[in-house]
């Protein structure tokens, strides 16, 4: 089974991991759907899919498209 089926979000309407904006409700929406990850069984398969594939709206793997940007531009632990 994929990973994908396992995934909480599935039952939560996809808007809410899509907001419009990072301020105000937006804001709260991201924070919403963040807490659904936290309790997500696949959050760290959704969060590499989201880093491997470059995924750049949206929350994925309770992340925003600011902290995975981050997360990608970041020097990785233990390269030189």
């Amino acid at each position: 089974m994929h990973w994908s089926r396992r995934s909480l979000c599935l039952t939560e309407d996809p808007e809410l991991f899509f907001p419009v904006s990072t301020e105000g409700p937006g804001r709260e929406q991201y924070e919403q759907a963040k807490a659904v990850c936290r309790r997500c069984p696949v959050q760290h398969r959704c969060l590499e899919y989201a880093l491997n594939t470059h995924q750049m709206y949206g929350v994925w793997g309770g992340t925003s498209p600011d902290e995975r940007r981050a997360a990608m531009t970041a020097p990785r632990r233990g390269a030189r």
